[in-house]
Parts: structure tokens; sequence; C-alpha cells
């Protein structure tokens, strides 16, 4: 006589995190046996195992679709009787890669000894994001993780020319090789820009100098020889 029935368990034989077009294997298993195992997905029948022993049922199935996902149910029934329990629901959970992050800050151009702000954001990829920034190739922060759609920041001060850049960040997932790297980003501190625009406006003035005293020149050199010609 078959054993008392018990409602079954539903498992991933790896893990409920998978990517498009991916096999994916659903054990389900009960403590009595024999047992005919079937599989659902929203109420409709997948397939379904016989098992004559204690050991699980196992269905393969391919994530072609996001409709792929789930809900998914098991159904424990003896082969002599109509009645079955049922398993827990589970849906697998689609992993995307993360989209190439992008590296911002409110202010590029700082005072000398100003606190900054830099944000990393990648607009797209599964959660958690993991984050981290970097000063040309050396990590400048522990890496940051982000369970929400939201930046990771962190904070910098900018001291002297060494501290305007280059500075990066990089994004990652738990997707299968997912990394991006950001745009790179530099500070220019004010007294730099003052002092760069000082120049501009100087050279500036000097080729106007030069243009007006061209032009007043024109009356003393061209006029004469013209005369002198007639």
């Amino acid at each position: 006589f078959p054993g008392l029935l018990s409602n079954p368990k539903l498992v991933p034989v790896h893990s409920l995190n998978v990517v498009m077009n991916q096999n994916v294997t659903l054990s389900c298993s009960s403590a009595s046996a024999p047992v005919r195992y079937t599989l659902f997905q929203h109420n409709q029948q997948v397939s379904s195992l016989n098992r004559s022993d204690s050991s699980p049922a196992l269905f393969t199935l391919t994530i072609s679709s996001a409709s792929d996902l789930g809900p998914y149910k098991c159904k424990a029934e003896h082969n002599s009787s109509s009645a079955g329990k049922y398993s827990k629901s589970l849906s697998f959970t689609l992993l995307e890669p993360v989209s190439k992050p992008v590296l911002s800050s409110p202010t590029s151009h700082p005072a000398k000894g100003q606190n900054v702000t830099l944000s990393c954001f990648s607009q797209n990829g599964s959660l958690p994001i993991t984050y981290t920034f970097f000063k040309g190739q050396q990590s400048i922060s522990p890496p940051k993780v982000t369970h929400q759609r939201e930046a990771a920041v962190i904070f910098l001060s900018v001291n002297s020319s060494t501290d305007s850049g280059t500075y990066k960040c990089k994004a990652s997932n738990s997707f299968p090789n997912s990394m991006k790297y950001s745009n790179s980003f530099n500070f220019t501190l004010a007294e730099e820009r003052s002092h760069s625009q000082a120049l501009i406006i100087s050279l500036g003035l000097i080729l106007l100098l030069l243009v007006i005293g061209f032009a007043l020149a024109i009356p003393f050199f061209i006029i004469p020889s013209y005369k002198a010609s007639e």
C-alpha cells in the first residue's frame, strides 16, 4: 500500500537565477511512493513523471522568454488515487547584464579644498549591482552594493591638481561576465580655470591692440606712398 501522501517539495537543481535561453531543472519529491508527479505552470500541465521509489522527479525546461519564468507548482498523487497534494509555487528570476554606467558630479570646477561627490549609475541590469570607483587604475573605495535602482556615491576632497582625476567607475552584477566601465571624469580647480580664462582674455586684448594699431598705421604708410606715386 502506498505511504501517506505528503505535500511535495519543488526546488531548483541549481539556482532560480537564470539567463535567457538557459536550460533549467526542477526537482519534485515526496516522502511516499509510488507517486505520480505533475508539473504545472499557471494551472497548465507541463509534464508528468511516475516514480516507484523515493527518487525525485526531474523536470527540464528552457527559459526562452519572460513567460517561462513561472510560477511553477508540482502535484503529487498515488497512481491508485485521484486525490493529490501540491507543492509551494516558485518562479525563476531573469538576470540581465548591467548597462554602461554614467559617472558624474554636481560640479566639475571645485574650489581648492572643496568637498565633492562622485556618483555612478547603471540604468539597466539585475539587482543588486556592485559599483567600484577608480582613480587611474587604483581603486579608491570599497565596492558599494545597491539593492535598489539608485546611484552609488563617494565623497572626495579636491586639494590640488593631483586630485583632479582621471576618475572612472565599474558596474557589475550576478550576470555571467557582466562588467562595464564608465566614461572618464576630471575635475578642474576653479583657480586653474580662472588662470586659463585670464590668459585667454590677455591674448585676446593683445590681438585686439595689434589690429587697432595696424588700422591706425594705414593712413601714415599707405596714403603717403599713394601720393608719391602720382
